[in-house]
């Protein structure tokens, strides 16, 4: 798997420079794919860059939470199958 070489932080003022001047000199000055630039700027088009913290965190708290979902669901099935044993269900 290929590394990432910008951060978001640093996507966004790429296509902030590209909004402030010419797109094509800007994906040659960073050395990036026309197919880069324009799904980046699909996805981080309109944001800044707290919005962009925001929703690494909000991410970061959702994996979390489906984490501990998928815990408690494999808990439960535990219990049923050693009740189901004892002969309580």
């Amino acid at each position: 798997m290929a590394r990432k070489r910008f951060t978001p932080e640093q996507i966004i003022a790429i296509l902030r420079e590209a909004d402030a001047g010419d797109a094509k000199e800007v994906i040659r000055k960073h050395n990036i794919t026309d197919t880069t630039f324009y799904r980046w700027r699909r996805m981080y088009g309109g944001m800044q860059t707290s919005e962009v913290q925001r929703v690494r965190q909000l991410e970061k708290e959702n994996s979390q939470l489906k984490q501990l979902a998928g815990d408690q669901a494999l808990a439960i099935q535990v219990m049923k199958e050693e009740l189901k044993k004892r002969g309580w269900i």
